[in-house]
């Protein structure tokens, strides 16, 4: 099957109001799909869900020890975070310990998600900065390894040290020559490829243990890091988060823009990628939970699993109105 196919259903009384369709893809340790839904072979951006393909160089390049990098700013490198004060305090305080500050990032302000911290500048009248970013901690990665490469402040360029490094590494976990990039949200290029790329380059992810190899180390560095912070992957009230802790079993989920998501679960040596074609967030969310509980690694009668599997659908005055679910094929 070429097409998207149905994913996620909003009911509003007795009725499907509207519909999400969208594309998944599960491979093994050995790249192959076990499972798929949709066109496999569809070319996509990834956005932030590429996060920690990106930052593989950092570990591989030898930047993230010659820093004394935490396991806390592993995590940070990959997250999409709220800018709560849990997520910038340490961004600050990493760009502290390379000698650099705000003005060095390259990723652009952008207003808090976590609501105490936007709430916070608005009653001070400040205005968000660089550090705000979602994707700073991404940034301080690239910082690092910039520092470590010699390259010049421009490390969003295509053409940069940097970039180069992490085109090579996504090309190489994904298997696939990238057949181009376009310019993500915080300034950085964004590489395309497949859902089957995508999932197969989270396999590898999974099935990564230090030890077996300076990138397969580096891989289960990264995806032992976000499983350890969660809370520094996205934030409190985020899908990302919420899931990981819900999870019966370690597995490490990072969502990015415009409806993708991927998941990645080391005990089973199973990687996922998933695209919701209208780019919809509660779609994409409503159609990861569905799959880890079609995986058996997330209880549908959790708390979190039922926020984001099936979240009601509610009136102004708080009245249940219907409900947002899973299309049946993906459950």
């Amino acid at each position: 099957m070429t097409h998207p196919v149905p994913m996620v259903e909003i009911w509003r009384g007795p009725v499907v109001e509207s519909q999400h369709s969208g594309h998944a893809v599960i491979c093994d340790e050995t790249g192959q799909i076990t499972q798929s839904w949709g066109n496999p072979d569809q070319v996509v951006y990834p956005r932030s869900s590429a996060k920690m393909i990106q930052a593989l160089p950092l570990i591989e390049s030898g930047a993230a020890d010659a820093q004394g990098l935490t396991t806390e700013q592993l995590a940070l490198a990959c997250a999409s975070h709220s800018a709560a004060a849990i997520h910038t305090v340490r961004v600050m305080a990493w760009l502290d310990h390379l000698g650099l500050g705000e003005p060095d990032l390259r990723c652009g302000p952008q207003e808090p998600e976590d609501i105490p911290a936007r709430d916070a500048l608005i009653r001070a009248g400040d205005a968000p900065c660089q550090v705000h970013n979602n994707c700073s901690g991404k940034h301080c990665g690239f910082l690092t390894l910039n520092q470590h490469l010699g390259g010049g402040p421009d490390y969003i360029e295509i053409d940069h040290p940097v970039q180069r490094a992490c085109l090579a590494a996504f090309e190489e976990v994904t298997d696939l020559a990238s057949p181009g990039w376009g310019i993500d949200g915080c300034s950085a290029p964004n590489f395309l490829t497949t859902l089957h790329g995508m999932a197969r380059a989270m396999a590898f992810f999974a099935a990564a243990r230090e030890g077996q190899g300076m990138r397969a180390t580096a891989a289960a560095r990264l995806r032992d890091a976000m499983i350890a912070h969660p809370e520094l992957v996205a934030g409190e009230s985020r899908a990302c988060t919420q899931l990981m802790r819900a999870c019966t079993e370690p597995v490490a989920l990072k969502t990015g823009a415009e409806g993708f998501f991927i998941a990645i679960l080391p005990r089973r040596k199973l990687g996922v990628a998933l695209k919701i074609t209208d780019g919809a967030g509660r779609a994409s969310e409503s159609a990861i939970a569905a799959l880890l509980v079609r995986l058996g690694v997330l209880d549908a009668g959790h708390p979190a699993a039922k926020r984001f599997l099936n979240p009601p659908v509610l009136s102004r005055r708080g009245f249940d109105a219907g409900q947002i679910k899973p299309s049946a094929g993906l459950l």
